[in-house]
């Protein structure tokens, strides 16, 4: 049993550094993974900053939107799972995969860890961008540790449910829609505005979509702020999400790859 575990680890750490050295000689995606955020981020912070305020929470805008974008960040590189699994099933790469003596799970989960690696080092180029712009997270070491907990289940979760998504389309022009999908979320959350301030049904979209007490519970750690109910759902969505699409997109990739 041990050398069967060794065995597919090394199977799925030979996909994902594949996955990653593919990423690397690709340097205009690369240098957009990279870019984006910085320029989300000096987007709302230079432009938007000064016309909006943050309604009851006070904060200072720098302070209110670095969470939603740091989600931004992560999320974005996430959802190209979607894109690169796509683009493996319709490029006959799958069909050469299946000659080799590897499980068929690891090839999907091999996009998912480099997309894990590669989102969470966006995020951390996004928070540095932000502490360079005048946000000063006041976290502790335990908040500190929770919050990359935080960002690694939100990119984890993200990229589990783009290789979902990436398995279910037929073209990487479909697969591409859902890294729109993962950046529209935010926008329509607590995190860019807040979303006491939105009418109506757009509001009582705004508090119950799963966004919202991520980028909340992001906020209150980071700021050394009360959390209230954010973690816990931030827990539960998250759980959700990875436990829902794993086994869906392990029944696809069978399907899809059975001759």
């Amino acid at each position: 049993m041990s050398t069967a575990i060794a065995t597919t680890a090394g199977d799925l750490r030979r996909l994902a550094g594949r996955a990653l050295r593919h990423e690397a000689r690709t340097p205009d995606a690369l240098m957009v993974n990279i870019a984006l955020p910085v320029i989300i981020m000096l987007l709302f912070v230079y432009v938007f900053g000064g016309a909006i305020t943050t309604g009851s929470s006070g904060l200072a805008y720098v302070d209110f939107v670095v969470p939603a974008v740091l989600l931004m960040a992560g999320g974005y590189g996430a959802a190209l799972t979607a894109v690169s699994i796509s683009r493996e099933m319709t490029g006959g790469m799958i069909d050469r995969f299946r000659t080799l003596p590897i499980s068929g799970w690891v090839v999907p989960a091999g996009f998912v860890v480099a997309s894990v690696v590669r989102s969470v080092v966006a995020t951390a180029i996004a928070l540095a961008v932000a502490i360079a712009l005048g946000f000063r997270p006041s976290a502790s070491l335990a908040e500190g540790a929770l919050v990359l907990a935080l960002v690694f289940g939100y990119v984890l979760a993200v990229s589990a449910v783009a290789a979902l998504w990436g398995l279910f389309v037929r073209s990487t022009q479909a697969a591409e829609a859902f890294s729109f999908m993962v950046i529209f979320f935010p926008y329509v959350s607590d995190g860019v505005v807040p979303a006491e301030t939105m009418p109506g049904p757009l509001r009582g979209f705004a508090e119950h979509q799963p966004t919202t007490p991520i980028v909340e519970a992001l906020r209150a750690l980071l700021l050394d702020q009360p959390m209230g109910n954010a973690g816990w759902l931030s827990a539960i969505w998250l759980t959700a999400a990875v436990l829902i699409s794993v086994p869906i997109a392990a029944v696809l990739f069978r399907r899809r790859t059975a001759r």
